[in-house]
């Protein structure tokens, strides 16, 4: 055999050898992530349950809900899909308030949010960081600022007299110069983040409330429901 042959044919074996390499790792990787796909699942709903009290004060079960043609409907805890919210109530069935997910883009990366909203006050009564990228030290104060959180108890997003919008789009503020209930009091040093926050829940509440507060009945438990408990 010639040497031009015998180097053609040792190339081929090594393009063999890695192609198959690459086959295997490929079905390595997808049977990895199918194997692990459904604990990851059951961890995130895990942890969003955990933030849904966290976000709404006073409850103690939730009940999901889905927008559907501009009104909301009871969902079952299996059915997957989007559009949702999440209905908190207290010791005696009353309804404390919604919970909505929210997300935006942040300094590093996409932010994902939980806050709750009540409908008798209009405010914002809890906030909580479901995902984030943003920098340790600096941007993930958002998440663990006891100041900036605080923003949160009461954020104004009470709705105008045909309770078609919100009267004052939230908005992050420079530290200290919050002067009104629908601003945020940002973070020096974190400024894009709590920025970014300011934006996500301007953006989401704007959408979200008007329907929210307009079918506010329809969150209220029946009294056979509250039979069933």
């Amino acid at each position: 055999m010639s040497e031009s042959a015998t180097i053609s044919t040792n190339s081929n074996k090594m393009l063999l050898a890695m192609v198959s390499m690459g086959v295997i790792c490929a079905i390595l990787i997808v049977a990895t992530f199918e194997g692990t796909k459904p604990r990851i699942e059951r961890l995130r709903a895990e942890a969003l349950q955990k933030a849904i009290f966290r976000v709404i004060p006073g409850t103690v079960k939730t009940i999901t809900f889905q927008l559907d043609n501009g009104s909301f409907k009871e969902l079952a805890k299996t059915e997957n899909s989007d559009q949702l919210v999440y209905a908190g109530y207290g010791e005696n069935n009353e309804l404390t308030g919604i919970a909505v997910e929210a997300a935006g883009q942040g300094y590093a990366d996409i932010i994902r949010i939980l806050y709750g909203y009540n409908p008798e006050s209009q405010t914002i009564v809890g906030f909580y960081v479901l995902e984030s990228k943003e920098t340790p030290g600096l941007g993930d104060r958002i998440e663990k600022d006891p100041v900036f959180l605080s923003n949160f108890e009461a954020l104004d997003v009470s709705l105008n007299s045909d309770h078609s919008k919100v009267n004052n789009q939230v908005v992050t503020m420079k530290k200290g110069a919050k002067e009104n209930p629908w601003e945020v009091d940002g973070i020096t040093g974190a400024t894009i983040s709590s920025r970014a926050i300011g934006n996500i829940l301007g953006e989401s509440s704007q959408n979200w409330m008007p329907l929210i507060y307009k079918n506010k009945e329809a969150f209220k438990l029946t009294s056979k429901e509250k039979g069933n408990e």
